[in-house]
């Protein structure tokens, strides 16, 4: 049974809202076979919701909105409900923590569904039961201001579970990243015209608001062509001296591969392809930038030198000296980067920066990254920095603990060294 909201419960309108809520929940859970479960489960659900009244349906979506107020009230990154781990309540993660919401009342495990489902297109639906998993955008009015999200709706033990991160629609300023002049005019397509830029990191690593900016910084700066292929798209660019293009994947196209091979007869200048998922986006990714362009793309890796080999690794064996080889000519930057827990209860960002001069393009082709990280130690005037580098300058500027560096350095002994010399 669902518990009211203490919250919600206080003002009459409020009240008649869930109560209305709740005949609708029960209208659908009245006509759910015990026996059925699983998918089954779940495409029963779907289809009655089909069938109801357009009022009905938009009672629940004033519910999911109201859950979505109170995140972006509370400044949350992220919200998650329904499946079994849920434990019936919504869970919100402010900054570093995700902790769950007990005024947000309690659901049960049909009703999350039915709340996740009712947001849904057919065709979504389809490829949801067809895949048991669906990244899909939404987004609603709050405050006069058109707020996105993305989401991942997925099962957990038979049942949905939904996560959906707010987009955010502030652009962060591309100068308070302070990157080096050098790092910079690779950035922009004003300089270099071609060569392939990647941003990485774990998710939820802010990798698309870099992007963004990077993205943003040439859309105010050069007369171009961006061609945006991205699963879902986030951040929607106004044209301001570039045309900007945004392609979804599920939507305006069927996968990243096919997007950034279509976008060639596009006549583009800027190709973001917002994940390198697999051999083929990787291998099409260069081979694009091999014609001229500029490709920015991410990939989830930790470092510079992880983000190289992972890229060789994922190609077939016999493949790997010729894909070491092209990268190796077409990479220019790589762009690693971790959100730490600062001093003051947020966030900061800390980031890891490679330059691809001639020495790093000789270690890539003769399969020697394991150079590559003090070659990035010795290079702070050609714009690179370690990931340890750059948060000995977090503790020094007093933005993060000691053990804070500590946890987020991918070289721990490194990182006691320079902590020490620094003391």
């Amino acid at each position: 049974m669902t518990q009211m909201p203490s919250a919600l419960a206080e003002s009459k309108e409020n009240h008649d809202r869930l109560s209305a809520v709740h005949r609708v929940f029960a209208s659908i859970e009245g006509e759910l076979h015990p026996y059925l479960t699983g998918s089954e489960r779940q495409r029963t659900i779907y289809q009655r919701l089909q069938t109801l009244e357009a009022s009905d349906r938009e009672t629940l979506l004033e519910l999911m909105h109201s859950f979505l107020h109170r995140m972006i009230e509370a400044e949350a990154s992220d919200i998650d409900f329904g499946g079994q781990g849920s434990q019936s309540q919504v869970w919100l993660r402010v900054f570093n923590d995700k902790r769950p919401v007990p005024e947000l009342g309690t659901y049960g495990l049909d009703q999350f569904s039915i709340l996740s489902l009712n947001l849904l297109t057919p065709r979504q639906a389809r490829h949801l039961f067809a895949h048991r998993n669906l990244d899909f955008s939404f987004s609603m009015e709050y405050k006069g201001i058109r707020e996105r999200f993305r989401g991942c709706l997925y099962f957990d033990l038979d049942y949905l579970a939904l996560n959906m991160r707010r987009i955010n629609n502030f652009i962060w300023p591309f100068r308070d990243y302070n990157f080096h002049p050098n790092v910079i005019r690779s950035l922009s397509l004003e300089y270099e015209k071609q060569g392939m830029i990647l941003i990485t990191g774990i998710t939820g690593s802010g990798k698309s608001t870099t992007l963004d900016s990077i993205i943003d910084a040439n859309n105010r700066t050069v007369n171009a062509h961006v061609v945006i292929i991205a699963s879902p798209v986030e951040c929607v660019h106004q044209s301001i001296k570039c045309l900007i293009r945004h392609r979804e994947v599920g939507k305006d196209v069927n996968s990243f591969r096919e997007g950034a091979v279509q976008s060639l007869r596009q006549d583009p200048d800027i190709i973001m392809i917002g994940e390198m998922r697999d051999p083929e986006t990787i291998v099409t990714a260069m081979e694009i930038t091999d014609t001229g362009h500029k490709v920015f793309s991410t990939l989830h890796t930790g470092s510079a030198v992880e983000t190289i080999d992972r890229i060789v690794a994922e190609c077939p064996v016999a493949e790997q000296d010729r894909v070491r080889n092209r990268l190796a000519d077409v990479l220019k930057i790589i762009i690693s980067q971790k959100l730490v827990p600062s001093l003051d209860g947020r966030r900061v960002l800390a980031k890891e920066v490679l330059v691809v001069n001639a020495s790093v393009r000789a270690a890539i082709k003769n399969n020697n990254t394991g150079e590559i990280y003090q070659m990035i130690n010795e290079s702070a005037k050609e714009g690179m920095v370690t990931i340890e580098q750059d948060l000995r300058r977090l503790v020094r500027d007093r933005r993060i603990s000691l053990d804070e560096a500590m946890n987020f350095a991918n070289n721990k002994k490194r990182m006691q060294e320079l902590l020490e010399f620094s003391a």
